[in-house]
């Protein structure tokens, strides 16, 4: 038996109407299928939620392809969203990475900032505040080591860089005098000199050539017993 078609039938049938519908007829290659897929998928999200998924999106893209593998239609796709809404987020590229490297680095400074608070010693700060540092140039250092290789991305974070490691170099630096009441001239040369080595220890991580445990007690190590030795009056390290 035959039916009538209702209007809104004939406008299933159609597409009339229905914009995913339409798009997904319309796609012609393969990138605009997975952007009609992706916006079927779509679903809404907080402003900051959203901000964050981009991010996400964008570090994975890195992880598996280096810099080149990061296109604002390539973060579109992987967050299911059109291009445009990415641009509302982010400007440009270079943007998008700077905010994903200013991220990366206020993590570890409020991650750095809790470990510290936690330390019951200097020792304790040393190893905590090493240990999470190395941790993070295991899992990140390999995207991070390629956001700051792009020189558009280094000239945007200039001033955020400078002035996160200012604001450690200092903490450090009073944190050293307070433990072994050194002259403030010699306590900044002594640090300054002493903070290459969990530089060289997280090249060491990075390339897997080090394990972070007792690359972080290597750091320990040697950072206290430099220190040690400027103190006259504490017993040197064994």
């Amino acid at each position: 038996m035959q039916c009538a078609r209702t209007g809104r039938d004939r406008e299933d049938m159609s597409g009339a109407g229905r914009p995913l519908d339409l798009a997904w007829r319309q796609a012609r290659t393969g990138d605009e299928l997975m952007r009609a897929q992706a916006a079927s998928r779509r679903t809404r999200l907080a402003p900051e939620a959203r901000r964050n998924l981009i991010l996400d999106a964008t570090a994975a893209l890195i992880l598996e392809g280096g810099l080149s593998a990061v296109s604002m239609e390539r973060v579109a796709v992987r967050v299911a969203v059109s291009k445009g809404l990415i641009y509302n987020y982010f400007p440009t590229r270079d943007a998008l990475l700077a905010a994903l490297l200013r991220r990366e680095q206020t993590e570890l400074r409020e991650r750095g900032m809790a470990s510290a608070l936690e330390a019951r010693s200097f020792e304790a700060l040393i190893r905590q505040t090493t240990r999470l540092y190395l941790e993070q140039t295991r899992d990140r250092g390999a995207m991070i080591s390629a956001l700051l290789s792009d020189p558009s991305v280094a000239a945007l974070m200039q001033d955020d860089i400078r002035t996160d490691r200012d604001k450690t170099f200092r903490y450090f630096v009073q944190a050293a005098r307070r433990e072994f009441h050194l002259p403030l001239e010699l306590t900044i040369a002594a640090v300054d000199l002493l903070s290459t080595v969990t530089g060289q220890a997280g090249l060491q991580v990075a390339r897997k050539q080090m394990d972070v445990g007792p690359a972080t007690e290597i750091c320990v190590d040697l950072i206290l017993g430099g220190l040690s030795r400027l103190d006259p009056g504490r017993p040197l390290r064994d």
